[in-house]
């Protein structure tokens, strides 16, 4: 199957026009016409990813974040995303990247964490484009009761198998109200209160994002990968929604890159 048809399928689902500008999603490394007869799955292309695909026969590998964000300007192995993209293109391996537009359509990666943590009845916590009303970051819900804050982060924990959850007070006993936003969100703080969410999740905060909590709701910094992993399987769904004898793997080796001494 030609590359440019799998990938077809994808942005059928998360247009490439629905990136942020600052954004580097599509065919990344590799020619669209192509032949390929398997795909492999990650969070992000490292060299155990990229050894993982190549170990297997694997020639295209399809990631959430793209491997290139900003230009390269050489190819000398400095840096394991230098090294990566040269041995891809000695090896025959497309790389292809769906980030912020999977983010930003309709049932896409906020949704799915949505979805996992109970969350329903959902609509769009911030539009992003003026022209589509549909398209933007995160999204707001409600659980079917309300819950004891503790109790809710305790079942997040053992849904999304974390090992730790950053947050700040307590100032809610109970939660129903959830707002929550996949990878780094803490720009969207300030509309989580607006919807009067009782709490808000996301990651990569930083110590003043907890202050600005302000006692109106809760944050809940639940890691980049950790919010993200699910993207693994919103593509692999997407994909084998329509294409499904094709074959697809989940990568093994997408692993976070932070670790915590707990």
């Amino acid at each position: 199957m030609k590359i440019k048809e799998i990938t077809g399928v994808i942005e059928a689902f998360a247009p490439l026009s629905a990136q942020e500008s600052y954004d580097n999603s599509g065919l990344i490394v590799g020619d669209p016409l192509a032949e390929v007869e398997s795909a492999l799955l990650c969070v992000d292309i490292t060299e155990p990813v990229l050894e993982e695909a190549i170990d297997q026969g694997i020639g295209l590998v399809i990631s959430h974040h793209p491997v290139v964000f900003h230009p390269l300007k050489r190819l000398t192995g400095s840096s394991y995303i230098e090294r990566v993209v040269a041995r891809a293109i000695r090896e025959g391996v497309a790389l292809y990247a769906c980030h912020t537009n999977l983010d930003s359509v309709p049932d896409g990666m906020s949704y799915r964490l949505a979805g996992m943590l109970g969350v329903g009845g959902l609509t769009l916590l911030s539009h992003s484009k003026p022209d589509d009303p549909r398209i933007g970051f995160g999204v707001v819900g409600e659980l079917e009761r309300a819950v004891s804050a503790t109790d809710f982060l305790a079942a997040m924990k053992q849904k999304l198998s974390l090992k730790v959850i950053r947050h700040s007070d307590l100032c809610r006993e109970t939660v129903q109200r959830v707002a929550l936003c996949t990878g780094a969100g803490a720009s969207l703080i300030q509309a989580a209160k607006a919807v009067e969410a009782d709490i808000y999740i996301a990651a990569d905060f930083k110590y003043n994002d907890f202050l600005d909590a302000d006692g109106r709701l809760i944050v809940a910094d639940v890691g980049h990968f950790e919010s993200e992993y699910c993207a693994i399987d919103l593509l692999y769904d997407i994909i084998t929604k329509k294409i499904p004898t094709f074959a697809l793997h989940k990568s093994v080796k997408s692993q976070n890159p932070i670790n915590y001494f707990v």
